[in-house]
C-alpha cells in the first residue's frame, strides 16, 4: 500500500469523524454555560466608546 492511499483512507474515515467533532465543538461553544457573559460582552462592546452622537 503507497503513502497515498493510507493517507486516503485515513482523510475518508477518520480525517471526517475528527472534521465533524472539530466544527461540533465550535457550533456548541458559545451555548456552554459559563458563556453567557462572554457572549453579552462581546454583544455589547461595539457601544463601548460611543459618544451618544457627537
Amino acid at each position: 500500500m503507497s503513502l497515498y492511499e493510507t493517507l486516503r483512507h485515513f482523510a475518508d474515515s477518520y480525517g471526517l469523524i475528527a472534521m465533524m467533532a472539530v466544527f461540533l465543538v465550535l457550533c456548541l461553544w458559545p451555548f456552554r454555560p459559563g458563556a453567557k457573559r462572554h457572549n453579552r460582552a462581546a454583544a455589547h462592546s461595539i457601544f463601548k466608546d460611543d459618544s451618544d452622537g457627537e
